[in-house]
């Protein structure tokens, strides 16, 4: 069944006709296709260079996921430091840093920024935990968070003690407070090392 869901997204993007809509004039249909970790599978390891408020990471001490195996942890893909959207985003996230994700679990942000601008960024907002540079998008094609603008989507992922996905949220919405409240209840889930 997804083969054909997926198939006829793409016959859809290609401006192939559909047998209805044969007679009907042509329309520009954009179709985004999900990839990435899907909920249950392995989270893809990935090394990246890092900055918090304190400073930038050394070049030979860059963040790998796997040296959190045994943890949650939190990846969140988003466009770019110091925009309205992502401010909005990283600042929720830092106020209610304690009850949204509190002390065992780590948080890492992640966009195309460099480590300078992250650093300044982390420290504006006084920021608890790491932001990631991924310039080229390695990482958020791995995540399918790579947007075809050259900026990452929003898109936020829970993963497990076992370093499995337990959450996604592909469309992130930092505005609305339910996005919040819906990733609280994922990283608080039994079998994420909450209670």
């Amino acid at each position: 069944m997804r083969v054909i869901t997926l198939l006829c997204l793409l016959l859809a993007y290609l401006g192939v006709p559909s047998a209805a809509g044969q007679n009907k004039k042509s329309e520009n249909v954009t179709a985004v296709l999900l990839g990435g970790p899907d909920v249950g599978r392995r989270a893809p390891d990935f090394s990246l260079p890092w900055a918090s408020k304190g400073g930038i990471s050394p070049i030979e001490a860059p963040y790998q996921l796997a040296s959190d195996r045994g943890k949650v942890v939190v990846v969140a893909f988003y466009p770019r430091d110091f925009t309205n959207g992502c401010t909005a985003e990283m600042r929720a996230f830092a106020e209610q840093y304690d009850s949204l994700f509190g002390p065992d679990v780590v948080v890492v942000g992640i966009s195309t920024d460099s480590v300078e601008t992250h650093q300044r960024f982390a420290a504006s907002l006084n920021l608890p935990f790491r932001l990631l540079s991924d310039p080229d998008q390695r990482v958020s094609k791995q995540y399918a968070s790579k947007d075809k603008g050259g900026y990452n989507r929003r898109t936020v992922y829970v993963i497990g003690l076992d370093g499995k996905v337990k959450f996604r949220n592909m469309h992130f919405n930092a505005m609305d407070p339910n996005a919040y409240a819906e990733l609280r209840q994922a990283i608080k889930a039994p079998g994420n090392g909450e209670s």
